[in-house]
């Protein structure tokens, strides 16, 4: 008997590969988790009669001789089924595109980064010119969607993008997932987001901005990922954690939501016994301290932030500079010679300030050119240290207008941070 399973609070890409499974699989019984997303029970409310979908009641766990699971590589997330890792002669299949390490023992894992991972399952069917209803095509581009943001989010790859061309191709439906992909946000949901907004609070940690709001809850309430993710766009901060505690089940769940590369959410949560993805994640802890989970993520973070590029990383040095003493005409002929719009200027190998091609052509007298360089640079300067992350040194380039930082590391220049050095970040261009 083959099972196909995904894991719990499934969302779109889940239930979509866990269908997908079952074109790929004939004759597998695919089984949903109990715990789905709230847009997913809308969903099969409607549409249940068009997949045949069982649940752990249905079927025989003793009897399952092979496991597909897809969206997931871990036990513990596969709610009952996980009582089948103590078996030794059961066959495992992976589909999966978190690139996080798995403690199932498989005979056959198909794991790539991609931005759903729907997408990798598409992409066998599509490989052995397998049939796909329209609805099945809709089911499929709602997974993909979902988990890519419409194909927005960073994680976004060029084969998620042909995988929708292909649905679109089977006559997927893109005004159905109009009414399905756009979560449900009641009154409920709005008293939640309204009592965050009333406690929240910003600080600063491992060079981001963040928030961590603690609240009670009792029995399940929906929206809640809908709720921090308009928290974090309210509040304008790197990441927000909504940490929801149900003191009568003894459980806490931690949502977290995060709108820049460089704050790696989904890793956060996977330490935490969650999953997800960078730019949102979640996981449920039992018989906790809300106090502790709180600490938990700051150090988390903390971490986090050291294991990320910094522009120390990238910046050029040795720095050419150019002495306070030297003459603007000296100056100007450097400039040209090394084809660069600025240079650091030091005096007794200290930073004193910086010149740039803007400030040669300030010079109208003949005269001027004589003068030192120290006359006419810039004192006003704007300088990071080595640790500070690459986002916030582009905000600050941005902010001042400037092309380069000079990285000062205890009062001496140690590197300069460059607009093609935050490039190298942003494109992805970095060396491995």
């Amino acid at each position: 008997m083959d099972i196909a399973t995904t894991h719990n609070s499934s969302d779109f890409d889940a239930l979509a590969s866990l269908v997908a499974a079952g074109i790929l699989y004939p004759g597998a019984d695919l089984v949903l988790p109990t715990r789905v997303n709230p847009n997913i029970q809308a969903f099969l409310s409607i549409h249940k009669d068009l997949f045949e979908i069982k649940s752990f009641k249905d079927v025989d766990v003793n009897a399952v001789t092979r496991l597909i699971v897809v969206d997931v590589n871990q036990w513990k997330r596969l709610e009952r089924l996980s009582t089948l890792s103590s078996r030794e002669d059961l066959e495992v299949h992976i589909w999966d595109h978190h690139m996080v390490p798995s403690d199932m023992k498989a005979s056959k894992v198909v794991q790539e980064p991609l931005g759903a991972c729907t997408t990798l399952l598409i992409e066998e069917i599509k490989r052995q010119n397998l049939e796909i209803s329209p609805m099945q095509a809709t089911l499929f581009l709602a997974g993909i969607y979902e988990d890519t943001g419409n194909l927005a989010f960073p994680s976004t790859t060029a084969r998620d993008a042909m995988a929708v061309a292909y649905l679109l191709s089977h006559q997927a439906d893109l005004n159905v997932l109009e009414n399905f992909l756009r979560p449900a946000y009641g009154v409920k949901q709005k008293d939640v987001l309204f009592e965050m907004l009333q406690k929240a609070e910003r600080i600063k940690v491992g060079g981001h901005r963040v928030s961590i709001c603690e609240m009670e809850i009792t029995g399940h309430t929906h929206g809640l990922s809908l709720v921090v993710h308009m928290y974090r766009d309210i509040l304008n901060v790197d990441a927000a954690f909504g940490i929801f505690n149900d003191a009568e089940k003894g459980r806490c769940i931690v949502i977290a939501r995060s709108g820049v590369d460089s704050m790696d959410v989904g890793q956060i949560m996977r330490i935490m016994g969650g999953g997800g993805h960078p730019a949102a994640a979640s996981a449920m802890l039992r018989d906790v301290n809300p106090i502790g989970v709180k600490e938990w993520i700051l150090e988390l973070i903390r971490e986090n932030q050291r294991s990320t590029i910094l522009i120390g990383d990238l910046m050029s040095f040795p720095v050419e500079t150019i002495d306070a003493k030297t003459s603007m005409k000296d100056t100007a002929e450097i400039l040209k010679k090394r084809a660069i719009s600025g240079m650091p200027v030091t005096e007794e190998g200290k930073l004193v300030g910086v010149i740039s091609r803007r400030d040669v052509n300030k010079i109208k007298k003949q005269s001027q050119w004589r003068a030192p360089v120290k006359a006419f640079m810039s004192t006003d300067m704007i300088t990071a240290p080595p640790h500070m992350s690459v986002p916030k040194a582009a905000r600050i380039m941005v902010k001042h207008d400037v092309g380069r930082l000079p990285v000062v590391d205890d009062g001496e220049l140690i590197g300069i941070f460059t607009r093609s050095d935050a490039m190298l970040y942003y494109y992805d261009l970095l060396p491995e």
